[in-house]
């Protein structure tokens, strides 16, 4: 698998990299395939990896992998980012290209890595229970409420009295039956024997009819789940799948134990090498600066200056030149920092002055030239350099040097290599003992110089020193222009800080769900509305895309949201119960995030003021820095930026974060793994400018389509103990509910499956009639609420751009319609004038 996916890396590389280097395209539509045909192709590639890396044991292997991974990562992130900016939409349709490389809509689900958890559980188990502690110490669990009915004396006896009169009724209808089955048994008695033949052919009949039945209806069902119709219904999992468990299980175990022992050697073989080839490297380090200084006084009749430890040191040094090479390089230099210290007179900047004027006035000259080809160039479509581009080439690189064909013949329990930790640790040991080995040979120069040429040594020193000073007091003006933001809980441990926001209620605790819980199916039609100029409301496959990319994946790996996009805050808007709460907790629970509530009503009332709202900020961003990954959610987010605030909500002070939220997001820099999450069902209600310099990238949730109302029927009665039978029309009930969101469905699922009728599902079948009544209760999601979501939508920034460019196309669209009109009148009038001349 790894080799496949190797191999399959290196050709994507081969065939991306060219493309870094064209001219930019025209056309936006070739620029939108090129760049859908990488993303499609490095995900498949991110697919196969994080299948490799969760099942090799090999630690230094691992890290290969670890390094090629989290490089893919990034690069589909970027590729997204790009798509965005060109098609000015969030969510793209890639039909046509799934369709060339024989891939499912299921291949475009973003895999997320299971070791952003896995590798620690620990410290999230730990972190659970400090949790459970500080809100069990504060009461803070709420016990669940169970609703209670109040009755009145009356009712309460009316409610007896059926009871019982239905408990006499049951008993009378029970004795009845009795006395009527012993009257039949006594009229049968009377009645003459039946003949053995007829007696063993009736018992024949009765048996093989209900035998031959039970085999059909079993083949029937067989054949219906087979096809996919039915789901199999299997409620202990099957021997094969138990072993799978116990094997995986397992596997983790021995990757643990392959790592402490592989980190255990890199300690040990590091002190063998320090103690045993220490000296002899430490000696060759000596002898080889030696003949250096020798060969630099042979070719340029003087000891050569030592590079300093910032230049790299002896290792600049032997940077494959020649002595002469190096001598001058550092003359070079020498003059550079010269040039800098001296002052110059005012008759060479003077001189300087005019030539610079010259100069300017060539480069203008040159600049109105050639103003009309860079316009040209700079016109259409360009990929931007990635930043990830080099760690996956550099990944690839070390596998095919390295592993593609060691010989591990020997190595069947897949330990770690020996010998490959040797030679890393012999660099390391070999850079640690250059840096003591430098100031040595330093001082040994120092003294040669002293005693061959002594008056330049003291001269070279005087400029030195005084070089030094300057640097240092240039450092010192630099150190007091930059400010310092101030630490208002410098006193304070972060262990008390968390207690206080947990006992406040703005750390609270996520729910468990992952991000496959969010069932939705993919948009068959996205494509082929949008080549029809039709704007596709985007599907919840393409909303658990891009949750997975814009929030699991920078906020689960490091090395992603440092050199990738930088995203500081998003915000999830729709109507109400189309499960944006839901994605925050599987934002959280997929990353192992913790979670804090800045949402107005868990505001309200707490650090009143300015100061105080300022210091429950620092704090509660300090511990999101240091507790990292983070996720800040602010829930009815558009209540910060109130066009208006209600009579109502005045008290709660909805607008408090308004000022403060933009400045404290600019602080989040690309190594602080935190992520705003703002979610909203009236996003109309906010000032749209103010709103949208917050939450830069904002996903429009819709209401489930028919496919994903189907299988959330489907998915949500097997969650709640429905068994689904042929009674039981599911394609009828999703056409149904069209308009009703996920939370709609799973109320009205709720309210039919209580206990009672689960228990009668034997005798009575479930039907979907029984789910239109809680349906009918509820309000569904109307045309004009959509209509005003997507009209809100064209007006944030992206919405514009969109259209811009829309109308941009249509305009060109027009104009070349105009030039071949026109072409086509002049050809039809140059055709009557010759007509008419050979008619003459």
């Amino acid at each position: 698998m790894w080799d496949a996916a190797q191999g399959a890396l290196a050709d994507l590389l081969e065939d991306e990299y060219p493309t870094m280097q064209l001219r930019p395209q025209k056309d936006r539509l070739q620029g939108f395939q090129t760049l859908a045909t990488f993303y499609l192709r490095y995900l498949k590639i991110f697919r196969a990896l994080e299948e490799v890396y969760d099942q090799i044991v090999h630690p230094q292997k691992r890290r290969v992998v670890h390094q090629v991974l989290e490089g893919v990562m990034g690069r589909l992130v970027e590729l997204k980012n790009e798509m965005v900016e060109l098609e000015y939409s969030e969510f793209h349709y890639f039909d046509d290209i799934l369709q060339d490389f024989k891939m499912t809509p299921e291949d475009l689900e973003v895999p997320i890595p299971r070791y952003f958890v896995r590798e620690k559980i620990r410290a999230l188990k730990e972190r659970e229970k400090m949790l459970a502690h500080i809100l069990a110490k504060g009461g803070h669990q709420k016990p669940k409420t169970v609703p209670v009915q109040f009755l009145s004396v009356e009712r309460a006896v009316w409610l007896l009295q059926v009871s019982e009169r239905a408990r006499q009724g049951r008993l009378r209808a029970h004795f009845m039956k009795t006395i009527r089955q012993e009257e039949q048994r006594r009229l049968q008695g009377n009645s003459s024997m039946l003949d053995p033949n007829q007696a063993a052919t009736c018992i024949q009949k009765v048996w093989r009819g209900y035998w031959d039945r039970t085999r059909v209806n079993k083949e029937c069902l067989e054949e219906m789940i087979f096809l996919g119709m039915i789901p199999a219904q299997q409620t202990t999992p099957s021997p094969a799948q138990l072993h799978a468990q116990q094997v995986e299980s397992r596997r983790h175990y021995v990757q643990e134990e392959h790592e402490a022992e592989y980190q255990k050697a890199l300690v040990n073989i590091k002190e063998s090498v320090r103690s045993v080839d220490g000296p002899d490297i430490k000696e060759s380090l000596q002898e080889q600066i030696r003949q250096w200084f020798l060969e630099c006084r042979d070719a340029t009749g003087k000891f050569p200056d030592f590079p300093n430890p910032e230049d790299g040191g002896s290792a600049s040094i032997f940077a494959h030149k020649t002595p002469e090479q190096v001598a001058a390089e550092f003359a070079a230099r020498e003059e550079e920092r010269e040039k800098k210290k001296k002052s110059k007179g005012e008759k060479d900047k003077k001189g300087n002055d005019r030539k610079e004027k010259k100069k300017e006035k060539k480069e203008k000259m040159k600049g109105k030239k050639g103003k009309g080809d860079t316009e040209e160039e700079e016109k259409g479509w360009k990929m931007t350099p990635s930043n990830f581009l080099p760690t996956v080439v550099e990944g690839a690189k070390m596998y095919k040097e390295v592993w593609h064909n060691r010989d591990e013949k020997q190595n069947f329990l897949q330990c770690f290599d020996a010998q490959l930790v040797r030679e890393e640790k012999r660099l390391e040991v070999e850079e640690e003992l250059r840096v003591q080995v430098d100031e040595l040979m330093r001082q040994e120069l120092k003294n040669l110089k002293l005693v061959v040429d002594r008056d330049k040594g003291k001269k070279k020193k005087k400029v030195k020193k005084s070089s030094k000073k300057k640097k240092k007091k240039g450092r010192k003006t630099g150190k007091k222009k930059k400010k310092k933001e101030k630490d208002l809980t410098a006193d304070r441990t972060i262990e008390s800080l968390y207690e206080e926001l947990v006992m406040e209620g703005f750390i609270i605790r996520p729910k468990n769900i992952k991000l496959t819980d969010y069932i939705g199916e993919y948009s068959y039609l996205g494509t082929t509305l949008r080549q029809a100029d039709i704007e596709p409301m985007p599907s919840l496959s393409d909303v658990r895309q891009l949750i997975a990319l814009y929030g699991v994946l920078p906020l689960g790996s490091q090395c992603v949201h440092e050199r990738g996009p930088l995203i500081r805050a998003l915000l999830l808007t729709g109507p109400a119960g189309v499960g944006k709460k839901m994605l925050v907790h599987s934002l959280c629970t997929e990353t192992g995030a913790n979670l804090f509530d800045l949402s107005p009503a868990t505001l309200a009332g707490k650090y009143p003021g300015k100061s105080g709202l300022q210091y429950l900020l620092h704090m509660v961003f300090k511990v999101a820095r240091q507790l990292q990954p983070s996720v800040i959610w602010i829930g009815d987010a558009e209540k910060t930026f109130y066009k208006k605030v209600p009579k109502l909500e005045k008290e709660m002070e909805p607008k408090r974060l308004k000022k403060s939220l933009p400045k404290v997001l600019k602080s989040i820099k690309s190594e602080d793994r935190v992520l705003v999450v703002g979610t909203t069902r009236r996003p109309f209600d906010a000032d749209i400018k103010p709103f949208c310099k917050v939450y830069k990238k904002i996903i429009l949730i819709p209401r489930p389509d028919y496919a994903s109302r189907f299988t959330l029927w489907k998915e949500l009665l097997q969650a709640g103990g429905a068994q689904l039978g042929p009674k039981l029309d599911l394609s009828s009930l999703a056409k149904v509910t069209d308009g009703y969101t996920q939370g709609h469905i799973l109320q009205a699922i709720q309210t039919v499956l209580n206990s009672h009728r689960l228990n009668q599902q034997t005798k009575r079948p479930l039907t979907a009639v029984e789910f239109i009544p809680p349906l009918a209760r509820q309000d569904p999601v109307y045309k004009e609420e959509e209509e005003a979501f997507k009209a809100w939508y064209t007006r944030t920034p992206l919405g514009k751009k969109r259209a811009r460019a829309a109308k941009a196309s249509e305009e060109e669209d027009h104009k070349k319609g105009k030039t071949k009109g026109g072409k086509s009148q002049k050809k039809e009038k140059k055709g009557k004038t010759k007509k008419r001349k050979k008619k003459k």
